[in-house]
């Protein structure tokens, strides 16, 4: 499987106008603008879930690999438009370093999301190490349905130790990456909430 989150190419663009300086009917549309860019990232992320979902029940790589390609597209223009906004709010014209800072943060948490998601996708893909598939393409065929497996060896404590320890270092980076992204998530969360804040004193000016 492809780490999509490698493939983002961020670059940035001033093309949102702000022409005539940034009102507060101004400011309004680009935090409102943001939060829209944040549900299309949240719904991009379920069509990921649900295609890596319908890849482990089927094995369906192509179809993955294409829906990587269209979610790393989306993710790119969502992370261009945020990149637009956090220059507008550090320009002359519409100077908001604090709500700068809050996008900035929110763009640094959805990275981390990105390629943690990426990470438990890698991680479930391959399986725990004693559930994983073996292949026979090595082994010795002495008959049409008889083979001489090389993956028979003598069980000693010593390789079930190996084998736990592995199980256990996969159990860890997967329960790691898992909380990883929940904490984005919550993180991310949080930003969100002051935004609808700096959103609500807006309304009320």
């Amino acid at each position: 499987m492809e780490d999509f989150s490698k493939k983002l190419a961020i670059t940035e663009s001033n093309s949102m106008d702000i022409d005539g300086g940034c009102d507060s009917s101004k400011m309004l549309a680009l935090l409102r603008k943001f939060l829209d860019i944040q549900e299309q990232r949240a719904q991009a992320y379920t069509k990921l879930k649900e295609g890596f979902a319908d890849y482990m029940a089927s094995g369906g790589e192509a179809a993955y690999q294409q829906l990587c390609s269209e979610i790393t597209v989306e993710f790119n223009e969502c992370s261009k438009q945020v990149l637009q906004m956090e220059s507008l709010f550090l320009s002359p014209q519409c100077f908001h370093d604090d709500l700068a800072r809050l996008l900035q943060s929110v763009q640094a948490q959805e990275k981390r999301k990105l390629e943690l998601t990426a990470t438990i996708q890698v991680l479930k893909k391959a399986g725990r190490p004693s559930e994983r598939i073996v292949s026979h393409e090595n082994c010795r065929f002495k008959k049409t349905m008889e083979h001489e497996c090389v993956h028979v060896h003598e069980i000693t404590e010593a390789a079930g130790t190996e084998e736990a320890e592995a199980d256990a270092e996969y159990d860890n980076a997967l329960k790691a990456a898992i909380r990883g992204v929940q904490e984005a998530v919550t993180n991310i969360n949080e930003h969100l909430e002051e935004i609808r804040y700096e959103i609500a004193a807006l309304e009320g000016q």
